[in-house]
């Protein structure tokens, strides 16, 4: 009120600017379908939701609600026994046993391994000098 008109007693009209200048579109007023698909759709829509409604509604017996693993894999009188570990292994501090860890010497491109316990673990072999180096059975010096 106020904004469009002056006059604080006029009533608000349910339409608006938008709405007055365009309208919703209507279909061509022809049929897209006939008469006979039609009903066949709608009596096909109507069978289906009522199998669906009946399964929805249908009352579970006893052996539905039965699990997999009850019905197929539990034996009678079977007693579940966990076998002693074969090594001593720590999962914290042990290395994991993967493809690489266990093919390492066989990989083309591989630098050197310090330690055959962990072969992918900080190598610094690059970096020390020769001279420095622990335990090289080489003698790298050259004598003229």
């Amino acid at each position: 009120m106020g904004i469009l008109t002056v006059d604080m007693t006029s009533k608000i009209h349910g339409i608006s600017t938008v709405k007055a200048a365009f309208t919703t579109p209507t279909g061509p007023g022809v049929r897209h379908k006939g008469l006979r698909a039609e009903l066949l759709e709608k009596c096909l829509i109507k069978t289906i939701s009522e199998q669906i409604q009946a399964e929805l509604n249908s009352e579970l017996t006893a052996q539905e609600l039965c699990s997999v693993t009850r019905a197929d894999y539990t034996a009678e009188g079977f007693k579940s026994v966990r076998s002693a570990p074969s090594t001593n292994c720590d999962y914290k501090t042990d290395q994991a046993i993967t493809f690489w860890r266990e093919n390492y010497q066989k990989v083309q491109g591989v630098t050197g391994v310090g330690s055959p316990d962990g072969p992918f673990k900080k190598n610094t072999t690059f970096s020390t000098p020769i001279s420095e180096r622990l335990g090289n059975p080489m003698d790298f010096t050259h004598e003229n």
